[in-house]
């Protein structure tokens, strides 16, 4: 078994972002499914820490069986496809359990099933040192060339590309201005004059990330019982203790652009799977020095270069993946201080799933998306041509205009 980047974590996770929204009963139900499920998944792990590969293969057992026979994705109200596809990563510990204690059959069969359930990572399984007594087996390498075939670099390479959209008029994103009280508000109270510096515009960029990172963990399991504002989620962070997730870390960090006046967006980045609900947000950030947007990303402190240095855009990454153009990593790429992220990681093994089309609010704005007040959130959408995807909002395939220069200030 080998760690992977940003593993896909149950589905149910994710839905309990939203947990707080339905009824006492369904919490319940999710909450004792979940600690099941958490409980179990623990035992298993520690099994594996300790090198008793053979004890773990029981709580792995009942695991899978959980969530197989599980109808909690009706209370969440997600695809029972995509419920059941959660399964492929512990299929795989499975296979690496029997395979380890030399049991080849079961490992095959285990890994044959995490495959049909859609499991994607085909450097971690060609590299894996648990499966070394399988490496020789016909089957194995078949599932092997598979696994390749649907690497998600793969499948991005093989999306269709954008196209000019002469009829939708509707593809026009608005920017706060600095001088709207609430933004000015949250200027004062985090004092991000300080938080910026005096240096050019691009050190500004980069110290209000780090700020972000710093003060703020990531827990993409968690989703903040609070305002979807900057000054609301910095004090829920630093009250609990608790990290909230990729999506309102990234709204925090645009807030804190626009209340200096840098023109900032919050990017949905998601996947081309209708199966896979995991997705990533990160920030796209405007650059008056640069005349460009600008990747940010404040869950792992991380922007991206070309091999020369100048720092790339959302759309010149993906782009650059898709020609094999070099791509570079910036040093203090992490998670949370804990883990570095590498570029073969967090580019290749992770976003290249996550930059199949993408999703920005058209409103730039303090609280872009409150649960407790009167919602504003009206989405854009980019997607190559002829990708069918029932979203609601406003769908381009035109990439020019949906990252165009920004010229609305409000």
């Amino acid at each position: 078994m080998k760690a992977i980047f940003f593993s896909k974590k149950m589905l149910i996770v994710i839905a309990l972002l939203f947990v707080f929204t339905m009824s006492a009963d369904s919490q319940n139900r999710i909450e004792v499914f979940m600690s099941q499920m958490l409980k179990t998944e623990s035992a298993y792990k520690e099994f594996i820490k300790e090198g008793k590969h053979k004890e773990a293969i029981a709580p792995l057992t009942t695991l899978i069986n959980l969530i197989d026979t599980s109808t909690i994705y009706k209370v969440i109200n997600i695809p029972e496809a995509s419920f059941k596809q959660s399964n492929n990563l512990y299929y795989y510990d499975l296979a690496c359990c029997y395979a380890v204690i030399g049991k080849k059959k079961q490992a095959i069969l285990a890994l044959e099933r995490a495959i049909n359930l859609g499991y994607t990572y085909y450097d971690n399984m060609l590299s894996d040192n648990d499966l070394v007594s399988l490496r020789n087996e016909k089957k194995y390498n078949e599932l092997l060339k598979v696994v390749k075939e649907r690497t998600p670099l793969k499948r991005l390479k093989g999306s269709a590309p954008y196209a000019k959209d002469t009829k939708n008029e509707n593809v026009m994103f608005t920017y706060q201005s600095k001088d709207d009280y609430r933004l000015h508000a949250v200027r004062d109270y985090l004092k991000l004059d300080s938080v910026a510096g005096q240096g050019d515009e691009l050190s500004k960029i980069i110290n209000l990330l780090h700020f972000v990172h710093d003060n703020m963990p990531h827990d993409g399991s968690h989703r903040a019982f609070a305002e979807m504002d900057a000054i609301d989620l910095y004090n829920y962070c630093k009250a609990s203790g608790r990290g909230v997730n990729c999506r309102q870390l990234a709204i925090s960090l645009c807030e804190m652009y626009l209340s200096i006046g840098i023109p900032a967006r919050y990017v949905t980045c998601l996947p081309a799977d209708p199966n896979d609900t995991e997705c990533h947000v990160i920030n796209s950030v405007w650059s008056e020095q640069l005349q460009k947007w600008i990747w940010i990303d404040p869950t792992n402190d991380a922007w991206v270069m070309d091999e020369n240095g100048n720092l790339l855009s959302i759309a010149e990454v993906r782009e650059r993946m898709i020609n094999d153009q070099p791509l570079v990593l910036c040093e203090t790429a992490n998670w949370n201080h804990r883990e570095k992220q590498t570029k073969e990681g967090y580019l290749y093994n992770y976003m290249s799933k996550n930059l199949y089309y993408f999703e920005c609010n058209k409103h730039n704005q303090f609280n872009p998306e409150s649960d407790y007040r009167t919602k504003t959130a009206e989405y854009i959408y980019l997607v190559p041509v002829g990708f069918a995807d029932n979203k609601k909002g406003v769908v381009t395939t035109d990439s020019d205009l949906f990252w165009a220069k920004p010229e609305t200030i409000e």
